[in-house]
């Protein structure tokens, strides 16, 4: 029986959540995301019925199930992108879902769900109804890793998204002939936004 972790739960149909009794955790609303303070984080993370951090484990949360399957939530007081000075490291800034599936591969898809497993429905949805600011790659970008032959840089394809609330940088690894098996989807401070949008438009 696979593991109630939350690799387990995002890779499971939907038909399936009430079985595993995650259905109040769906209609739950998220008590600790970016803007709050890092104790304030920390207890939820700990307390959190889907994470189930490991002792020892504060803001970041690692959870595997075979070798070909892992998860990760990290909580951080740094914007998302670059590494940069904060001069104020009782907020969190971001908050980073990282996966890996080499059996049922990574999409867009399973990555938007995973906000609903952690966060509930208000965020997911505030990701769903949020305005698209920059995609990629352009066909100009492509061109240019094909030819500088970096494949890593080519199977990159990720979006930035400002919601209501919050907002969001999805990304996964697709190489040209083949399927993505790893993603990341961060929820970050919309105050964060033009720093990371000029990152990915000139890297």
């Amino acid at each position: 029986m696979l593991k109630k972790s939350l690799l387990s739960l995002v890779i499971l149909p939907c038909s399936l959540l009430p079985w595993l009794g995650l259905e109040v955790l769906l209609n739950t609303k998220a008590k600790a995301l970016p803007g709050q303070g890092t104790e304030d984080v920390a207890a939820w993370i700990q307390a959190h019925p889907t994470l189930r951090p490991n002792s020892g484990e504060k803001f970041l949360v690692q959870k595997t199930d075979t070798a070909a399957q892992r998860f990760s939530f990290q909580a951080s007081v740094l914007p998302p992108g670059r590494v940069t000075f904060s001069n104020d490291r009782s907020k969190i800034r971001s908050e980073k879902i990282s996966m890996f599936d080499a059996i049922n591969g990574m999409t867009f898809e399973r990555l938007a769900e995973s906000l609903r497993v952690v966060y509930g429905l208000d965020i997911h949805q505030d990701f769903n109804r949020a305005q698209v600011v920059y995609s990629y790659p352009n066909q100009s970008a492509i061109n240019s890793a094909r030819f500088a032959r970096t494949p890593i840089r080519e199977a990159l394809r990720g979006e930035l998204r400002v919601g209501v609330r919050y907002a969001y940088w999805m990304e996964i690894a697709k190489p040209r002939n083949g399927k993505s098996f790893t993603g990341q989807m961060t929820v970050f401070l919309k105050n964060d936004l033009d720093k990371l949008e000029g990152e990915l438009r000139n890297r």
